[in-house]
């Protein structure tokens, strides 16, 4: 007669090829005298298989899968806006956009806002420059930034558009997050705090309701 502690690993052998159920089945019939001890293990090592693995769900990746799908469409339509109202070509704007949106997934601000921004700064010319010192896309100002600018190697890098819009991006979460408030948020990036209208923040804003009317437009066409 085999012992049980042969029995434990015939069953692990074995465990890969057959069913718990099935082996269970088995073994309970060739020794009934084990079955007690067998259809005990057999259920612990299906319980710790079930807690292991977690419940089976379908709907969790395939809503995963359709917000990407929505997403790419969304930042199509938007590349596709810029390149057509500012003149820019199409590969140069999808970089604009993808750079723009994974800036705000990091910091937490709108891309759309992001990119009006830039339209409103520099008409997505990311080699532009001021006469008050102010460079790329979003036109920072370096000696405003230098510490955001040290991990990126210095002001010379504002030129580079991915470090330029991500530089940007942390300035306009640090502002909003100073005023808790968009547009004097928007007031001060663009320096214009003592400006009693408001008038640098309404034209942002009014660019980023464009952006998004466009989007919503195209995403109901799809």
């Amino acid at each position: 007669m085999l012992s049980f502690e042969n029995l434990g690993r015939l069953f692990s052998v074995v465990r890969g090829t057959l069913t718990l159920v099935g082996f269970a089945a088995v073994l309970a019939v060739a020794l009934p005298q084990q079955r007690a001890a067998l259809m005990k293990q057999v259920a612990a090592v299906g319980q710790v298989e079930e807690v292991a693995a977690g419940p089976v769900s379908t709907a969790r990746p395939i809503l995963a899968v359709a917000g990407e799908l929505a997403q790419e469409r969304e930042q199509r339509a938007v590349a596709e806006f810029i390149a057509r109202r500012y003149r820019v070509a199409e590969a140069a704007s999808a970089a604009f956009v993808s750079t723009a949106y994974r800036a705000g997934r990091e910091f937490a601000v709108d891309p759309l806002l992001i990119l009006a921004v830039m339209a409103i700064e520099s008409r997505y010319n990311p080699v532009a420059e001021s006469s008050m010192g102010a460079k790329g896309l979003m036109q920072i100002i370096p000696k405003y930034h230098q510490d955001k600018l040290l991990e990126h190697g210095g002001e010379y890098a504002l030129l580079d558009p991915e470090v330029n819009i991500q530089v940007g991006a942390q300035i306009l979460r640090e502002y909003m997050r100073r005023f808790a408030e968009t547009e004097t948020a928007l007031q001060m990036y663009g320096g214009a705090m003592d400006e009693p209208t408001a008038l640098y923040a309404g034209k942002v804003l009014a660019e980023k309701t464009r952006l998004k009317q466009f989007v919503a437009r195209v995403l109901r066409q799809a």
